[in-house]
């Protein structure tokens, strides 16, 4: 059998038998008790939407030997190297395993451990130079744990492509402290018999060890930048300013919260979320940012959305903006969760199918269309003041204000919309503002709320308000003839 973690808990060549036949059956469309682990058939899925051959396929080769020392060279992981040999040399060595060091995009620039297993390895392409990213071999533990972004162990025929049935992988990503990003992925491999259950775990560590080997360089750096540049901070006698790293990340700033942790470098001007102009100055590392004294600060635009209508409304500065679906899903998403990454937006509006890179064009024309002061980059979040009438029901029902909820609550929101964020959103509020009316037994809120579309066919709310309505309301003999039409239709 197998551990949820991938871990195997008995003799690992039966269970690779086992894990042959349910390949073998889910390919062929065949039914089978058994099914893979999730992780392994969405990693099955992939790489067969890639076209990755299952039974005629090996890595391919992507870099000549010739071009590995300058790759090596370049790429940040090199500084872990005596961690990781440390920490997986010994336990390959005794395991017969390798230890495999990949790029982001799964090349492998390091491959040291068994000899015998080296060899072996050579022989079936996993070696230095090849490409091990799902699209190019299909399931594996570097390929997929660079898909998803964590620890994965790939046994025997968990591999897609058959040549790599006799072995046994785990790995884990290696993310730069600096950015967040990915950078590499670190892998144990093995023949199938070798299988040791602690492997996911040990490799695991070792790639946090390496983060922290990265971070250890990134702070080191950081105080060497400080120790050469301070002076140029204390030469702005007072001008607000502060030190970045060549990546933007603030390491000193006057005064303290001046900007963001990170600022977008790639312009030698930016606006700061409070109107004023800031100007980048690059140094012999990093930048220097200041803020030109006597500047007026800029008013702060105010943005109104109005996403409770049937037609969702943008008002920017007293001026309505032409909106169409996709761009009011982006503000609503926005306004509810500020400081979102392409990909983090992508998820909440479009689920696993969202393109982060369609979601960064749609931003662009967004930026376009509201102009400067309004929606800022890394991460995408507003500037501008927002008043939205979603956030505004919020508001009243966190504070207890049934009445003011229910007369701001004039439907649903985003009623064409089916993105992930504004359903789970508009059903909190819609339920949120049901309960409350109910709970509170005030006629004037029920009367408000059974005229939105989420009331109008509520049942106990007109039989509430017909309760609750005194004999001589006008509004009483609507709400029964609207019940009674209720009744008959159920």
């Amino acid at each position: 059998m197998q551990a949820a973690d991938g871990s195997v808990t008995a003799d690992p060549t039966q269970h690779a038998l086992l894990l042959n036949r349910v390949r073998d059956a889910v390919l062929s469309g065949t039914r089978t008790a058994d099914s893979p682990r999730s992780v392994i058939s969405a990693s099955w899925q992939r790489s067969l939407a890639a076209n990755v051959n299952p039974d005629l396929h090996t890595a391919p080769t992507v870099f000549g030997a010739d071009e590995l020392p300058d790759l090596r060279e370049r790429h940040p992981l090199q500084l872990t190297l005596p961690v990781l040999r440390e920490t997986l040399l010994g336990f390959a060595e005794e395991a017969k395993h390798i230890m495999v060091v990949a790029d982001a995009q799964g090349h492998i620039l390091w491959c040291e451990g068994s000899h015998a297993t080296r060899s072996y390895a050579e022989g079936v392409g996993l070696a230095e130079g090849t490409r091990w990213s799902e699209d190019a071999t299909g399931t594996n533990a570097m390929g997929t744990a660079l898909a998803v972004g964590s620890s994965v162990t790939v046994h025997s025929a968990e591999h897609l492509v058959r040549t790599y049935h006799h072995w046994t992988c785990a790995a884990s990503p290696v993310r730069d402290p600096d950015t967040g990003e990915t950078i590499g992925v670190i892998d144990l491999s093995g023949p199938v018999e070798t299988m040791h259950p602690s492997m996911v775990a040990l490799v695991s560590a070792s790639a946090r060890l390496a983060e922290s080997a990265l971070l250890a360089r990134m702070n080191a750096q950081d105080e060497e930048l400080r120790a050469r540049n301070m002076r140029h901070l204390v030469a702005l006698r007072g001008e607000p300013g502060a030190l970045l790293s060549p990546t933007g990340r603030v390491v000193a700033a006057e005064p303290y919260g001046l900007v963001p942790p990170r600022v977008d470098v790639s312009s030698d001007r930016l606006r700061l979320a409070d109107g004023r102009d800031a100007v980048l100055e690059p140094l012999a590392q990093g930048y220097l940012l200041r803020v030109p004294r006597q500047q007026r600060l800029a008013r702060r635009s105010v943005l109104s959305l109005s996403f409770l209508l049937p037609e969702p409304k943008v008002v920017l500065d007293a001026r309505e903006v032409p909106i169409s679906l996709r761009h009011a899903e982006l503000l609503c998403a926005l306004a509810l969760h500020g400081g979102l990454t392409a990909d983090q937006l992508a998820l909440r509006l479009y689920g696993e199918r969202g393109n982060p890179t369609t979601v960064r064009a749609e931003l662009h024309r967004l930026r376009a269309q509201l102009g400067t002061g309004v929606l800022a980059t890394r991460p995408y979040r507003l500037t501008a003041h927002v008043e939205a009438d979603f956030l505004a029901v919020r508001a009243a029902l966190r504070d207890g204000d049934v009445p003011l909820a229910a007369s701001r609550y004039r439907g649903t929101l985003l009623s064409r919309s089916e993105a992930p964020i504004v359903l789970a959103e508009r059903d909190d509020l819609a339920s949120g503002v049901r309960r409350a009316v109910l709970s509170r037994g005030d006629a004037n809120a029920l009367w408000t709320f059974s005229q939105t579309d989420s009331g109008e066919h509520d049942v106990e709310a007109m039989e509430q308000l017909v309760r609750l309505l005194p004999p001589n309301d006008v509004r009483l003999a609507i709400t029964n003839a609207r019940l009674r039409r209720l009744l008959q239709d159920d």
